[in-house]
């Protein structure tokens, strides 16, 4: 005989008794879910280099310099391009693989996780992340005193 348990009410005040500081916790999930319905182009791999380290590799093929912007705004990490127009319609495409479309691709980051350049190679982005977490941030040792 299995029991089933049922939730009738999921009281948000009550989770305060179980944690401390987790008040932006929820800011923190809604931000993260409303980005996963978007596009998947460009293409994009992220790859765990290190304990510490991840680089993001977004395919630009097609993408000329100045027509990709990097930007970092709220511990979001945005990734657009924008194709200039062309002015020059002096031939005619039988098949346009590569894609002209405009893209913004945006990653939410971690708290400590920092920027520390970017590269293209081969039609190749690669964002390269770095989490550096602070003194003030790291576990330490709390001494106790005792009275006598």
């Amino acid at each position: 005989m299995t029991k089933t348990l049922t939730l009738r009410s999921f009281d948000i005040p009550a989770i305060h008794k179980f944690g401390i500081g987790f008040d932006n916790l929820f800011d923190d999930l809604m931000r993260v879910t409303q980005h996963q319905a978007s596009t998947n182009y460009p293409p994009h791999n992220v790859i765990k280099t290190g304990d510490d380290t991840v680089t993001i590799e977004v395919a630009v093929a097609g993408f000329a310099e100045g027509e990709i912007d990097i930007s970092l705004d709220q511990r979001q990490l945005v990734i657009s391009g924008a194709k200039a127009t062309e002015q020059d319609q002096s031939h005619e495409y039988l098949h346009r693989g590569v894609s002209q479309r405009d893209f913004k691709q945006t990653f939410p980051l971690s708290e400590h996780v920092e920027v520390n350049g970017a590269s293209i190679s081969n039609g190749i982005l690669t964002v390269y992340l770095e989490r550096k977490v602070p003194e003030s941030a790291k576990p330490k040792s709390i001494a106790i005193t005792y009275a006598v």
